[in-house]
């Protein structure tokens, strides 16, 4: 504060010391008069280029002079021989500041002396600040700021800043600048050397910077520039168009408003010969993991760049002898953000569980040429080339990158069953959320870790649309796919990859697996709605995989085993169900005659099971040769089991299903009109037995007919035996039914001789074996035909039979005979 007092009382009094003094002698008189002890030199010289032919001079103490040189302490009173003077001369005011023997005058430096006490000539004024190495200076410009122009441009105004470093007992230029720019500050070490030139009609009465001590700097100078809105910049390395310093460091340093974006571009370059080091830019980049990005000068370098930045530039030890040169002419541009880098973006994970998502660069091949890099913000201002977003929480997310295709989104999500009671037939949809879509980075993968306990439950997948798997002879052309791959620790076991368009409608896994969507183009957002796998927990089996299959009808239907290109993994069995409609026929075909496997422990064999008959075929993979294209008329199953192979000799199997039309052969043609006929004789038949059945049903309507009944004795009480042979060595026979239709009316009279009304039957006679007792009657179908009685033959010779003979009855629709309708009495014994 001392030194800023000090500063201030200086420039009041050359302000009143070296103030202009008008003579009254006709012509315009100045006098200046530098404070003792200011380190004020004032120069007033011809000016560049050359003068008028018309010579002009400096009348001082009634001598014409060329020049003048007014020291500190001195007091000169001068005037021009012509009218025009800012044609012929320039002024310069020199002031020297020695911060190494003495306090330096920190603050706002002022112009002495002031402009409108000097001549109306071209000024400079020069501020000479000398430091120890120790000490950083730091001149700070106030609005406008300083806009730096190359070697052949000038000011539009004409006011110009020149502003040079010091290395020892070198002076470097550090850059010339004009009004209206972004440079706020420089900072500079072991001294600076400013100068503002303002021409002769100028009546600017400021400096407009002012300069305070700041901690050393360790480089050679750092630059500030302030974008407030969009613009561009236009820098040069010090010494520029000569060469940069050797084995220095300078730095930008960029202030960007949060919603712009800025991108370096070199504009022109030169590199020298290096003998130790390697010139090069770094960039403190804001979010960068890896800070300082280091790349050469001939990369392409970083855009779209969000925040503050730092660049830069580190020269090399040069070689002696050829040392050349390392010059740079850069442009930073800031402008709004281009086409969708701008947009926050929220990703809602708050319902997602043991899920989480990364954004990452795609990997590049390594190579000299720079490629720019991306980044990833979070809340707009955490950025990193890579970000991951875990489940349960919502995240505002930004990008910087001037290309977003080149970066990529990974995400992973398990889903696991600890209790298989709990789990058993529960399902889940493996679906990519929303939000993850909306993002206008391009999904890579999307994995699902799938996880049942051992033993207890296994995993079928059933896809929104049949899936058909990914072979060289047909290949999946789609924008995704799904991997299916196990992931039980020590099984190597992939299943394959599947896309949308085929014939798969489930695939069941015996243990935990690893579901993997993975995209190939960035069309996969408008097809997104293809893509949904449902995921359920199902009873546990013993086979490592089954493959439900509905062959297709327009075209084959390739499948191969698990592994196809190392190999189908020891003691693995995997089994497709194929299932063929009702009118096709399915080829089943295997691409090679031999499977090649060599076992070394174990049997490899194949079996094709039909699901109708259950007739089935097995071979051994390992000796026979593989079945030649078979036709299937039902669904069928392939099951694959495999030994433990000898290395290099592993199983894989290749095969294909074809539907073709069932035709119909003329033998089953005629077959099939024989069974027809046939079928339509069987039903005519029985037509008429049910009309004829119907007949007796009617006829059964009336009294019952007479059985006979052989438990009874057949003799008339107390009459002497009218048959003298037993029944078995006896020809004659008592009918067992009546079938023909006989009208027994002599048997029906009553005691009056009046008749009743007869009952009616019909007769057939017996065939059966002779024996004690009647049989039962065989079945109506094997009955032989009946043989009526006639008028003609003589009916037997029996007598009378009174009302008593023993005779029982019953309904002929009832079919049993052995409980009589009448009670049976046994006959008395003649004697008694």
């Amino acid at each position: 504060m001392a030194g800023l007092n000090c500063g201030v009382t200086i420039a009041l009094l050359g302000v009143l010391l070296l103030g202009a003094v008008l003579l009254p002698c006709g012509a315009e008189a100045f006098e200046i008069a530098p404070p003792h002890g200011s380190g004020i030199t004032v120069f007033i010289k011809p000016g560049s280029p050359a003068l008028p032919a018309k010579l002009c001079y400096i009348i001082n103490a009634k001598r014409h002079k060329t020049s003048l040189t007014i020291q500190s302490g001195e007091k000169e009173v001068f005037s021009f021989s012509c009218h025009n003077p800012e044609n012929h001369f320039v002024i310069e005011i020199q002031k020297t500041i020695d911060c190494m023997s003495g306090p330096c005058p920190f603050g706002e430096v002022q112009l002495q002396p002031p402009t409108s006490a000097l001549p109306t000539l071209n000024r400079t004024f020069i501020w000479d600040v000398k430091a120890h190495k120790s000490i950083g200076l730091e001149l700070q410009f106030s609005i406008p700021r300083l806009r730096q122009i190359g070697p052949r441009e000038s000011c539009p105004d004409g006011v110009t800043h020149s502003i040079s470093g010091r290395i020892d007992a070198t002076a470097v230029k550090i850059g010339t600048f004009c009004s209206n720019g972004t440079v706020s500050r420089i900072k500079m070490q072991e001294g600076v050397k400013m100068a503002l030139h303002l021409p002769w009609f100028h009546n600017r009465n400021v400096s407009g910077f002012s300069i305070a001590n700041r901690s050393s700097i360790k480089r050679l100078c750092i630059i500030e520039c302030v974008f407030e809105d969009e613009g561009s910049a236009t820098l040069m390395s010090a010494n520029y168009p000569d060469g940069f310093p050797e084995d220095e460091l300078m730095t930008w340093q960029f202030v960007i408003p949060p919603h712009l974006r800025a991108s370096v571009s070199f504009l022109r370059f030169n590199v020298s010969n290096c003998e130790k080091k390697e010139e090069r830019v770094e960039y403190y980049i804001p979010g960068s993991t890896t800070n300082p990005e280091v790349f050469r000068l001939e990369d392409k370098q970083p855009g779209n760049m969000a925040g503050n930045f730092n660049l830069s530039l580190q020269g090399c030890d040069q070689d002696a002898q050829n040392p050349g040169i390392l010059r740079l002419q850069f442009q930073v541009l800031v402008q709004h953000p281009q086409n969708e880098s701008n947009k926050i973006y929220l990703v809602d994970l708050s319902n997602e569980q043991a899920m989480s998502l990364t954004i990452e660069p795609r990997p590049i091949k390594l190579s000299r040429k720079f490629v720019p890099g991306c980044f990833v913000c979070l809340e707009s201002r955490t950025c990193s080339n890579n970000l991951t977003l875990t489940s349960g929480s919502k995240h505002r997310i930004s990008f910087l990158c001037d290309n977003l295709t080149r970066l990529w989104m990974n995400a992973e999500k398990t889903i696991s069953c600890t209790d298989h009671r709990y789990c058993h037939r529960r399902s889940y949809s493996l679906q990519v959320p929303g939000d993850i879509l909306q993002l206008p980075v391009q999904l890579h993968d999307f994995s699902w870790k799938l996880l049942v306990p051992k033993g207890k439950l296994s995993l079928a997948l059933v896809p929104s649309q049949k899936l058909r798997q990914h072979t060289q002879e047909k290949v999946c052309n789609t924008s995704f796919s799904y991997l299916v791959a196990g992931a039980v620790p020590g099984q190597d076991l992939y299943f394959g990859s599947f896309c949308p368009g085929g014939s798969i409608e489930q695939i069941q896994v015996k243990q935990n697996i690893s579901v993997t969507l993975r995209t190939f183009a960035p069309s996969f957002q408008q097809e997104a709605s293809r893509q949904g796998l449902t995921v359920s927990f199902i009873p546990f089996f013993k086979e490592d995989g089954v493959f439900t299959v509905t062959a297709d009808t327009k075209s084959k239907v390739y499948l191969r085993t698990p592994n196809w290109d190392w190999g189908l993994p020891s003691l693995t069995s995997v089994s497709w169900n194929i299932s063929v409609p009702s009118n096709q026929v399915a080829c089943l075909t295997f691409l090679k005659e031999r499977t090649g496997v060599v076992c070394q422990t174990g049997r490899a064999f194949m079996i094709i099971q039909e699901q109708r008959s259950k007739a089935e075929e097995i071979f051994s993979l390992e000796d026979d040769v593989l079945p030649k294209p078979s036709f299937h008329h039902h669904s069928f199953w392939v099951n694959i089991s495999n030994c433990s192979p000898v290395s290099g000799k592993q199983l894989d199997l290749f095969f294909w299903v074809l539907l073709t039309p069932r035709t119909m052969d003329l033998t089953v043609i005629i077959i099939a009109v024989v069974g027809g006929g046939a079928l339509l004789l069987f039903a005519l038949g029985l037509i008429i037995c049910f009309v004829k059945k119907n007949r007796k049903k009617k006829k059964s309507k009336r009294p019952p007919v007479g059985i006979y009944n052989g438990n009874i004795n057949t003799q008339m009480p107390m009459q002497p035996k009218k048959f003298q042979k037993g029944r078995k060595d006896s020809d004659s026979h008592v009918y067992a039914v009546i079938d023909d239709t006989m009208v027994y009316g002599h048997l029906l009279q009553d005691s009056n001789g009046s008749f009743l009304q007869p009952e009616v039957d019909t007769y057939q006679p017996f065939q059966g074996p002779m024996g004690d007792y009647p049989p039962f009657p065989p079945p109506i179908c094997s009955r032989a035909p009946t043989a009526k009685l006639t008028t003609d033959e003589p009916p037997p010779a029996f007598p009378a039979e009174s009302e008593s003979e023993p005779y029982t009855f019953s309904h002929p629709n009832n079919g049993n005979t052995d409980v009589p309708l009448l009670d049976t009495h046994e006959p008395e014994d003649p004697g008694e």
